[in-house]
């Protein structure tokens, strides 16, 4: 990708980032409720006017996202405001992203694992017995939630079986298998349904590449079955893959929360479930914009690793 082509990505992903910020910051200026009476009950209205000028809250709507999208650049995200005092979002998003990233990386990894082998050997056996008993197996576990999953591994592997532990989150700092023997049941957790989605998005496009020409081609030249599968059908094959994989790693941080909330890992997740409760809408508008940036990192991640991946869909991509 040139570096002209890359800067035009960055510029349209940079357009979605501040329209999903800027919307965040119109929903909290469109709330019905003062953001000062809500968030500082019990002060005084000299404090509460204090408060709007230190936030931008007595300004029209572009020039306080234009005042908090400064201070957000800067590394300021605000605060949490509860009745003995403040703390600073940024020192909870500390907490929790480690957590979140950590649990979103190790899902994707145990995921894709799993679901390329079934999804290559799906589509090499498409229509036969083998095909069809991955296909309904995966129906059904796709309509299982994933917090059901989490609860019968708590039941079983943890109270029943005591193979594993089954609240908290240790760092990796404190060991190895300490740390992986807490991440092991929300990784299979969130790992389940992934895998029934990544199998069946890879069959699909498995199955329309092997009725390619140049497969055929290749077969005809003698090419074992393995190496047509894994070296000539795989990569092309993968793009769907991959941008799914590209939403879903955004769509984990901020959407683990019951997951998050059954095992008491307590990362970005369970940060935005609390500051929904508590009506902590500034710190929401923070958190939103966390998760934005990790969607526009990994679309664009994927947009220049597409054209590595697949090279005949490079210039079609750029140009699009």
């Amino acid at each position: 990708m040139s570096l002209r082509t890359l800067g035009s990505r960055v510029a349209q992903l940079a357009i979605v980032l501040v329209a999903v910020t800027f919307g965040c910051a119109l929903l909290a200026r469109l709330l019905p409720v003062d953001l000062a009476e809500l968030l500082l009950p019990v002060g005084t209205d000299v404090d509460r006017a204090i408060f709007r000028k230190q936030l931008g809250l007595d300004k029209n709507v572009v020039a306080y996202y234009l005042d908090w999208l400064g201070r957000f650049v800067r590394g300021d995200f605000g605060d949490i405001y509860f009745s003995g005092g403040t703390e600073p979002v940024a020192d909870r998003i500390a907490r929790a992203l480690p957590r979140s990233v950590l649990l979103m990386v190790y899902t994707q990894v145990v995921s894709l694992a799993v679901a390329i082998p079934l999804g290559v050997w799906s589509a090499y056996r498409v229509g036969r017995r083998a095909d069809r008993a991955i296909n309904n197996s995966l129906f059904v576990i796709s309509a299982v939630p994933s917090f059901a999953i989490g609860l019968t591994l708590i039941i079983l592997l943890g109270v029943r079986w005591q193979l594993l532990p089954t609240l908290d989150y240790v760092p990796l700092s404190d060991g190895l298998w300490p740390h992986l023997s807490h991440m092991i049941m929300p990784v299979l957790s969130l790992s389940v349904g992934l895998v029934a989605v990544y199998t069946r998005l890879l069959r699909a496009d498995m199955v329309a590449v092997l009725r390619e020409d140049y497969i055929t081609m290749a077969a005809s030249k003698g090419l074992s079955n393995t190496r047509i599968l894994w070296c000539h059908a795989l990569r092309p094959a993968s793009i769907t893959l991959f941008t799914s994989a590209a939403l879903n790693m955004g769509a984990l941080i901020g959407g683990a929360i019951v997951i998050e909330t059954i095992f008491a890992t307590y990362g970005i997740g369970f940060e935005i479930f609390l500051a929904i409760q508590g009506r902590q809408y500034l710190a929401i508008q923070s958190l939103v914009a966390l998760i934005a940036i990790f969607y526009v990192v990994f679309n664009l991640a994927v947009d220049v690793l597409a054209g590595y991946v697949d090279p005949r869909t490079r210039d079609r991509r750029l140009r699009g």
